[in-house]
């Protein structure tokens, strides 16, 4: 009997053994359980919480990471400030907590070793119908240590110039694409695309897509939050413009970061 007991203690034992360790394995697997990431910058009160992440990548360029979370310093102060004067005038919307902001910047691509391009992805809750979210970019220039534009790549960007034309026809293009795989092809119409001008300021946030080339961008991907292009529902969209497309206008430097294909995935990472 004696025997038997412990036998059964001893499968016990084992069984909890391999119970716990499945524990371990998916509390480790798993994203949602799993220690969160340190927020870079933070505010906490009764009125909001609203947070910065930096990518690791960009806390090792010491330069781009201050420029970031300066800026992402000053977005959690304006959005408090604005949290505290909703709930002074409508304290009946705070009833089940403060406002929820947060703020992700990840590097896209590096080119030529020294333009970086960023994505800025932020999340707002301010307990409206739903959250909602934007998007938008920085490019990075690590050998002036400085914010820059895709000017420098162009002969010319004038509003309505041949360049800017040429690329925002091949915006609209792309994501006339995109919205067939979606199956929302109904809403590819110009009404959508009525905001999006022959303009740097107008076309959409812009970064330079990675490329099959070392060192290259394989063109442009524009990045388009909920709204900007088609109802919240169908959610962000990214447009592609191969470089090829905008080879006639071209500087020097446009040729010289410019190449290969557009890697296989980069189109569904960014969706």
């Amino acid at each position: 009997m004696d025997i038997e007991v412990t036998y059964h203690r001893a499968n016990v034992r084992a069984g909890l053994l391999v119970i716990l360790s499945a524990i371990a394995t998916i509390v480790l697997a798993s994203p949602s359980l799993a220690a969160d990431p340190k927020p870079d910058a933070i505010i906490k009160n009764k009125n909001i919480e609203a947070r910065v992440f930096l990518d690791d990548k960009i806390k090792a360029d010491v330069p781009l990471a201050a420029d970031c979370l300066a800026e992402g310093k000053k977005w959690l102060d304006k959005n408090a400030a604005d949290a505290a004067a909703s709930r002074k005038q409508d304290p009946q919307f705070f009833k089940d907590g403060g406002w929820e902001f947060e703020r992700k910047y990840t590097i896209r691509s590096v080119v030529a070793d020294r333009y970086v391009s960023l994505l800025r992805d932020d999340y707002m809750d301010t307990h409206g119908a739903h959250p909602n979210s934007d998007v938008n970019t920085v490019l990075w220039d690590r050998s002036e240590n400085k914010r820059i534009s895709i000017r420098p790549f162009f002969t010319e960007t004038a509003d309505n110039g041949a360049t800017m034309k040429a690329m925002v026809k091949a915006v609209i293009a792309s994501l006339k694409i995109e919205k067939k795989k979606r199956d929302s092809s109904e809403t590819a119409t110009e009404e959508w695309f009525k905001e999006l001008k022959p303009s740097l300021l107008k076309i959409g946030a812009v970064t330079l897509a990675p490329s099959t080339e070392t060192g290259k961008s394989s063109g442009l991907t524009f990045h388009y939050p909920p709204y900007a292009v088609g109802p919240y529902a169908e959610g962000q969209y990214v447009a592609f413009v191969p470089w090829e497309t905008l080879k006639p206008y071209l500087t020097p430097e446009g040729v010289r970061i410019f190449g290969g294909a557009r890697p296989k995935g980069d189109a569904e990472e960014q969706q």
